[in-house]
């Protein structure tokens, strides 16, 4: 009799501890997986869930919206625990929020915003200071333009992401805001949806059409990536050191053409911080009912050149 008591015990006591949080599952929806940055942010993602003991189910969107209210709506049926959401588009993605808001289920937004004049409530938003971020790069060209000339002028290609979502808002916001002081600096902007192909040729066209450029700035590193094999294989800029290309996330592929000395400069984003900051404000609040002390958390981008990113990394 002792011996069942003590086998009954036992069994409670386990069911009642910690790790009965390995049980409770939670997502993850991002935009896709076809750009590093977010393969970089679903690694971040499931080594933080490794780390706090749970389980956590991730799903890109193929960059569709629809797609993206889908699983969030699929997530919701499964029960999931909390979610952290990288949201496509800024306004479009709300109603799947609102869907997560009915069924109490608490969501921290990452990297991307939802807006903050929709009708929902986000426990958190955990991103890059983009605006930030865009002026960062805006003041690095001037400064390379102004270096090159004697003073601020030139033209400038301004590749800008995908339209509606944060990060594309943000970036041209802080861009323009810093452009706007120099009269003799000419800006020429077009979308190529934060993909390297589109800036590939979005670029093609404006060296058809722009007969001097002297920088190009992309509002992610995939997109000036793109932008920098339509030039070299132009065969206009023999020399690209003459030119300054800055882009935004320091994927791998951009720190390496930084170390050869092809793009400029590249704006560092921090997105396994973001990340892993993220989930654990989630976390605390579906395990312990914390709330966070900010509901707004803005990581300070850093400007990355052959320069200083050996420092950056160390």
């Amino acid at each position: 009799m002792r011996t069942l008591f003590v086998a009954i015990m036992a069994a409670a006591m386990l069911l009642a501890s910690p790790a009965r949080a390995a049980e409770k599952e939670y997502g993850l929806s991002f935009p896709t997986l076809s750009m590093l940055f977010f393969t970089n942010i679903d690694a971040a993602a499931k080594e933080k869930a490794k780390e706090l003991g749970v389980k956590v189910s991730s799903l890109e969107a193929n960059n569709e919206v629809a797609r993206q209210i889908s699983i969030v709506e699929d997530m919701i049926t499964q029960a999931k625990v909390g979610l952290l959401l990288v949201p496509i588009e800024t306004e479009a993605v709300v109603p799947a929020v609102e869907k997560l808001n009915a069924a109490n289920i608490p969501v921290v937004t990452v990297d991307r915003r939802i807006s903050p004049t929709a009708p929902v409530k986000v426990l958190a938003h955990v991103g890059a200071d983009n605006v930030r971020g865009g002026e960062k790069a805006a003041e690095f060209i001037v400064e390379g333009l102004t270096k090159k000339y004697g003073e601020p002028k030139g033209s400038v290609i301004e590749l800008y992401g995908t339209v509606g979502s944060g990060p594309a808002i943000d970036r041209n916001a802080g861009f323009k805001k810093v452009m706007d002081k120099y009269p003799n600096i000419a800006v020429k902007t077009q979308t190529a949806g934060f993909m390297r192909v589109e800036g590939m040729k979005v670029m093609e066209d404006f060296i058809m059409t722009t007969p001097q450029i002297d920088a190009v700035f992309g509002a992610n590193d995939e997109m000036v990536m793109g932008a920098i094999e339509a030039m070299q294989g132009s065969g206009l800029f023999p020399d690209m050191s003459k030119i300054t290309t800055v882009g935004f996330d320091a994927i791998d592929d951009a720190k390496q053409s930084i170390k050869d000395g092809v793009l400029t400069a590249t704006i560092e984003q921090f997105p396994m911080e973001q990340t892993q900051t993220g989930f654990q404000i989630l976390y605390d609040f579906v395990e312990k009912g914390v709330q966070p002390k900010e509901e707004l958390v803005l990581i300070e981008p850093v400007v990355v050149t052959k320069a200083n990113i050996d420092s950056v990394y160390k």
